[in-house]
């Protein structure tokens, strides 16, 4: 069992950028590539088993795939989620570092993230005292109405959907506490599903 389980097959790799220094790093631990954000990545476990855990989450709070973090979240985990596994990049990328997200993809693969949006979800935001308005789901709303029938938090509820299995998975060995994620997923979102079309048919 592999610590990476998405519904979408991989459809290129990721490359390597020599002429970037810390290119790939597990983390992002040089200050000056923060810039003037004052918010800086959250991890989601601190075990010796793994860092945690990155999933993709539609606007539904399906999750579309996850894969575990050796050390702690940083914006590669994101970059090579949605570059190795959506042949054409997404329109929105809702995050709550997208302030960060945005030129470290954009400085990597420009022409594949050319047509996207980097924003930061509504619950996230205050914590960006010093990142440009631009960013700012919450700002977007206000003149795109698809932004404003889309659910910025849908990924925070997934996360906090997540901690429900946390102190279970703690007590794990590395492979079943991957296969017990996947399980618990897979649970998740066909009770999504199913809330959703009763939703529809109501």
């Amino acid at each position: 069992m592999t610590g990476t389980c998405y519904g979408l097959p991989a459809v290129r790799t990721r490359r390597i950028y020599p002429k970037l220094q810390h290119d790939n790093t597990p983390t992002d631990t040089e200050a000056e590539q923060m810039g003037d954000c004052n918010k800086f990545f959250k991890t989601y476990s601190r075990n010796k088993l793994a860092g945690g855990i990155l999933v993709l989450w539609c606007t539904h709070s399906i999750c579309l795939g996850f894969h575990t973090i050796p050390i702690a979240e940083g914006r590669n985990d994101v970059f090579s989620a949605i570059y190795t596994r959506f042949p054409q990049a997404p329109e929105v990328v809702i995050y709550d570092f997208a302030c960060q997200l945005a030129p470290y993809s954009l400085v990597r693969e420009a022409r594949y993230f050319a047509n996207t949006r980097f924003l930061i979800d509504e619950f996230h935001a205050r914590d960006h005292s010093k990142c440009g308005q631009a960013c700012f789901a919450s700002n977007v709303m206000q003149y795109d109405e698809r932004i404003r029938a889309v659910n910025t938090s849908a990924g925070e509820c997934g996360n906090q959907g997540i901690g429900r299995i946390r102190k279970s998975v703690s007590y794990m060995n590395y492979e079943h506490a991957v296969l017990y994620t996947k399980v618990f997923m897979d649970v998740w979102n066909r009770m999504v599903a199913r809330r959703i079309a009763r939703q529809q048919y109501a």
